[in-house]
Parts: C-alpha cells; structure tokens; sequence
C-alpha cells in the first residue's frame, strides 16, 4: 500500500515557499525598499530643482523632509545632464512661497479688484436673470 506522505511532503514546502515570495503585499515594512524610495524621491526632487533654475539651498528649504544628500545628487546630476546636451533652465511659472507670504497688496488696488469684482458679479446675475 503507497502512502501519500513523500507527495504531502514536497508539496507543503513548494506552497510555502511559493506565499513568501509575495511578502511584499503583505504591508510588511521594508527599510531597505523604504529607504531606495526616499532616495529615488530626493534624486527626483533635486533634479526638478535644478531643472527649473532654483538654488540648492532653495531647493532645500522648500523640501525639508527630503533626504539633503539625495537631493544634491539628483541636483548635481541634472545639473551635468543640462551642461552636457545644453539644455536651458525652465522657470517656474509657480513660485515655491505660499500665497499668505507673499506681498500684500496695497489697499488702493485691493479695493478696485473689489469694487471690479462685485460689478462682474452683479452683471453676471443681472444677465442670467434676464434670460
């Protein structure tokens, strides 16, 4: 009589091995993948830096939970990259400050966008009113 016991055998560790080969979307933590992630980041963040004209330093302060190391390597890469094809600098057409610290406006032009702005909306429910 044959047993099943060398089938059950080899069976169990190839299904074993097989669901550890997916640990990864069990949310176990992975410091070294977590810490290729936040290199990659800081790479990434450096080179956008450089590539839109803005200083180390700058580059920095806007990103303070970015890796500084990371973050001058990507910058000093693209910075080679941009030399070496001559690639220009792209403005950001947004600055990196919040609104709240930029000037404040003089209180002669806020009041005539205020005024301008209550006549556009006036107009806009005199005219939809009408329809």
């Amino acid at each position: 009589m044959k047993t099943r016991r060398p089938f059950a055998a080899s069976w169990l560790p190839c299904m074993l091995l097989l669901a550890l080969t997916a640990c990864d979307r069990l949310g176990l933590p992975d410091p070294a993948r977590e810490a290729a992630a936040r290199e990659a980041d800081g790479k990434a963040i450096g080179g956008a830096c450089r590539h839109a004209g803005r200083a180390l330093e700058d580059c920095y302060a806007m990103n303070p939970s970015a890796e500084k190391a990371a973050v001058f390597a990507g910058w000093k890469e693209m910075n080679d990259y941009m030399a070496e094809n001559k690639i220009e600098v792209v403005k950001p057409e947004i600055s990196g400050k919040p609104a709240a610290a930029s000037a404040p406006e003089s209180s002669e032009e806020s009041a005539s966008s205020t005024a301008s702005s209550s006549r556009r909306k006036s107009r806009a429910s005199a005219n939809s009113g009408h329809e």
